[in-house]
């Protein structure tokens, strides 16, 4: 992941790009979460490219950001402000009753 963070190839899908824009999330901002967060969730089996959950604060707000982890890419396919009632401090999913 590392390489190809360093290299620059990442896309940003539509999707991530509108949730970015109406969460006032910045590019710069996104790449910080993916290359200095916390991995906390692992998708391995994910079609077409394994894929992961990253989360990362941007002034002392916690955020989501899944990216998919491709041969020759990353992709970000979104990028949002985690729920309190479903996340135990962000990091792991609350049990659903």
């Amino acid at each position: 992941m590392a390489e190809l963070i360093k290299s620059g190839e990442i896309f940003i899908s539509h999707h991530a790009r509108v949730r970015m824009f109406e969460r006032n999330v910045s590019t710069d901002d996104l790449m910080a979460i993916i290359s200095s967060g916390e991995i906390i969730e692992e998708y391995p089996d994910d079609e077409p490219c394994p894929s992961l959950l990253i989360m990362g604060f941007i002034d002392a707000v916690a955020y989501h950001t899944a990216i998919a982890l491709c041969t020759n890419h990353i992709r970000v396919i979104t990028v949002y402000i985690p729920e309190e009632d479903k996340w135990i401090e962000y990091r792991r999913r609350r049990n659903e009753p």
